[in-house]
């Protein structure tokens, strides 16, 4: 398993006051200089945290570092005034990776995955961007039915939504979590005999990502507001060390 470290919430403090702290910048140079595969940002129309200018730091600096950068995003936002579009964005910074979200306009988070009915609509906008990344992937429910009613032959990867997951392990309810679990390990060994690269996120914390460790079926996760509000309490630097110890056990 390798970590993503997503920087959306530097942006939002940083946005909130006004002018360049905290600087996006140090964070995003800190966490690549650690044992991480790269850097998730998510940018969004309203221009509420990553904005295009932080994706042109941090792509500068991931490819600086010879490490990832994964832009997430609703493919579906036309641009405006202040955001350029999520294709567009694709188009022009060329990511290690993108993943797909289905989100609303005003979603403050994401919360669901691509539906099977939606397979015409998502192929639309994968065959816009797949010359531009090395992974295209979509975010997926984990009790999704039949991943292969969704895929078309651009999407080399999935990101699995671990909401239900962590909702489960906050309630101590052993039986649910193994169900959301079990979930989880169907999906991620479907989606590896399709030949796809399994990812995972959504409210990933120290409490609960080990038991996704030794399913031993997710390539890459991806973490940010638990890293960034950990940080207050231990540190930025050590928050990110407490991580990559639970992920390289």
């Amino acid at each position: 398993m390798n970590l993503s470290v997503n920087l959306n919430k530097i942006s939002l403090l940083r946005n909130a006051r006004g002018g360049g702290q905290p600087d996006i910048a140090w964070f995003a140079q800190k966490a690549l200089e650690k044992d991480i595969i790269g850097i998730t940002v998510h940018p969004r129309p309203d221009g509420r945290h990553i904005v295009y200018n932080d994706i042109k730091i941090i792509k500068d600096l991931t490819s600086a570092a010879n490490k990832e950068l994964n832009i997430e995003g609703n493919p579906i936002e036309p641009s405006n005034q202040e955001y350029k579009g999520y294709i567009n964005l694709i188009n022009e910074f060329k990511p290690t990776q993108a993943t797909l979200v289905p989100d609303d306009t005003n979603q403050i988070t994401s919360d669901h995955g691509w539906m099977a009915n939606q397979k015409d609509e998502l192929t639309t906008y994968t065959k816009k961007i797949a010359n531009s990344v090395e992974f295209l992937s979509i975010f997926v429910d984990s009790d999704i039915e039949n991943l292969s009613d969704i895929l078309n032959p651009d999407i080399s990867a999935i990101e699995i939504f671990t909401g239900p997951y962590a909702i489960a392990m906050a309630s101590d309810d052993n039986k649910r979590i193994d169900q959301e679990l079990k979930k989880i390990a169907t999906l991620a060994t479907s989606a590896q005999k399709l030949g796809l690269k399994v990812n995972a996120g959504h409210d990933l914390t120290t409490d609960n990502l080990k038991n996704l460790v030794e399913l031993n079926l997710i390539d890459e996760v991806s973490i940010g507001h638990a890293i960034i509000t950990q940080s207050l309490e231990y540190g930025y630097e050590q928050t990110l060390d407490k991580y990559l110890e639970i992920i390289n056990g």
